[in-house]
């Protein structure tokens, strides 16, 4: 794969994140958009506004935007389909369960009115597949059945590239996090990269595309578009996010800090708590890996404090997240075992602190401290499993796998942990980390790797440590444990290639105490 030159990752980063603080307008700060209607003048300028905020994922401006194109149109019936469309928040993710019987009316007063247009109401209809039946039909099926609707849209209208930018990004979010060939992520950015060309200041292609490559294969080919999405919507906070999700594939840690920075400064100014923690979590794991503990820190304090005025997951999920992976990343394992629960509705958020509690016990000496957090990792992945949410009981199983053979490594049973590890390392190569998060507490590999180490099997342990960094690039935790698997007395001295390192990546050794 190629790497661009430093100078140019520099060089565009600080031009992304040095814009000034005011212009004349917010829009004209958001990007350029045109979604062609069939309604007033007036409507359609409000409508374009509108989807500026739609594509960088600002649900509360584009509502109220589309609202007002109601306004200015009452027989507008394509911005009903437009407030639907916000009532979805991140497609990434389920939307709040109170948003959907909102949505659902929407749908149903936009199909009432009728578009004056047929493509206007083929977008109508194609939205209504995630909101009919939601309450019979689960939040998965529902994707499915709006994926091939946004096909169909995309297929009768070749010639509109909102169709074509609506159905790219729908592809990402109907994709199976066990498919590594990534078939509908490199279908979808098949489609937007030629539309990109064409609309260079288009926000939600740019935005979409790192959506697309936000994967441990793909995430070079994901530079480029994060280089130049906040630049684009300079105003939007999740603009000045998304890039370190690629940041974050490729271990450029220094680039991620700027852009989460960034990012929650805008949206702490304008009240968006949720999109402000999100980037808080990402400039928390960011800091960690270039050995800033004390600026990790006052991240996670500050985020602990949060009220969040809005229930979505995001919030709550950085918070324990954060707070969890400040005790992880650094070895604290009594600080883990004695991280408090704090508990939400989500209970794959709930998960991460009964996860962190557990390793931290076992890896402690207290196996036996572990085994309730580890019931109830158990409990709540049952609960997710029956509540049809596939993904993250799956991932709420490898957490329970994780800190299960912690456990039996702190009995001694060291065989049989380490079958467990392998396992469990095993199950979370198959699948795929959630955009909510940069990464997980640490890659079930790494914690192989380093129980591989613990017990002189030093020439294993550099092989797993070399495939999480392979995958992971630039983790501190897999750096130090590789150079440590390499000084071991077992391994005999051997040329190896450097890995390409990032001006944000840190130099090894570097923290001294860490584990």
């Amino acid at each position: 794969m190629t790497r661009f030159p430093l100078a140019v990752v520099v060089g565009l980063i600080a031009a992304t994140i040095s814009q000034p603080a005011v212009s004349d307008s917010t829009e004209q700060r958001l990007g350029k958009v045109h979604f062609a209607t069939s309604c007033k003048p007036e409507a359609q300028e409000l409508f374009d506004r509108a989807m500026l905020y739609q594509h960088s994922f600002w649900y509360s401006a584009s509502r109220r935007t589309f609202e007002e194109v109601l306004e200015a149109d009452p027989q507008c019936a394509i911005a009903y389909w437009g407030i639907a469309l916000s009532y979805l928040y991140n497609p990434h993710g389920p939307p709040p369960p109170e948003n959907l019987p909102l949505g659902l009316e929407a749908v149903k007063k936009g199909q009432a009115l009728g578009a004056q247009t047929q493509r206007e109401r083929d977008y109508v209809d194609a939205i209504a597949a995630m909101y009919v039946d939601y309450d019979k039909v689960d939040h998965r099926t529902r994707v499915q059945r709006f994926l091939a609707a946004e096909e169909q849209v995309a297929t009768r209208y070749a010639d509109d590239d909102e169709a074509q930018i609506a159905y790219a990004i729908t592809l990402n979010v109907a994709a199976s996090p066990s498919d590594k060939t990534y078939a509908n992520q490199l279908k979808g950015a098949a489609l937007l990269e030629p539309i990109f060309k064409r609309q260079p200041e288009h926000p939600g292609i740019a935005h979409y595309l790192i959506h697309l490559y936000d994967y441990p294969a793909l995430a070079e080919k994901g530079l480029p578009a994060a280089m130049r999405y906040a630049k684009i919507a300079e105003r939007a906070p999740h603009a000045q996010h998304m890039p370190s999700h690629i940041f974050t594939r490729v271990g450029y840690w220094k680039e991620s800090i700027a852009s989460n920075k960034e990012s929650a400064r805008i949206a702490k100014e304008d009240g968006e708590q949720q999109d402000q923690a999100h980037a808080m979590d990402y400039l928390v794991y960011a800091y960690l890996q270039l050995g800033q503990d004390k600026e990790a820190r006052a991240v996670v304090e500050e985020l602990g404090q949060l009220q969040f005025k809005q229930d979505r997951f995001a919030g709550p999920f950085a918070v324990a997240a954060s707070q969890a992976r400040y005790v992880f990343e650094r070895g604290d394992w009594k600080g883990a075992a004695a991280l408090e629960v704090h508990p939400t509705k989500y209970a794959y958020a709930d998960a991460i602190t009964y996860f962190a509690r557990a390793v931290g016990a076992a890896r402690s000496g207290d196996p036996a401290a572990a085994k309730p957090d580890i019931a109830k990792l158990v409990e709540l992945r049952d609960k997710l499993k029956n509540a049809k949410d596939a993904y993250w009981s799956n991932i709420v199983d490898i957490q329970q796998q994780i800190a299960s053979a912690w456990v039996l490594y702190a009995e001694a049973k060291y065989d049989e942990a380490l079958s467990a590890m392998n396992s469990a390392a095993e199950a979370e190569d198959k699948t795929e980390k959630h955009p909510v998060t940069p990464g997980p507490l640490a890659p079930a590999r790494e914690l192989y790797a380093a129980m591989l180490l613990d017990r002189g099997k030093a020439a294993d342990a550099l092989a797993a440590y070399e495939a999480v960094l392979k995958k992971e690039p630039n983790r501190l935790a897999a750096y130090v444990g590789m150079m440590k698997s390499a000084k071991h007395p077992a391994i005999k001295p051997r040329p190896r290639t450097a890995q390409r390192r990032s001006p944000g990546s840190p130099r090894i050794p570097t923290c001294p105490g860490r584990s």
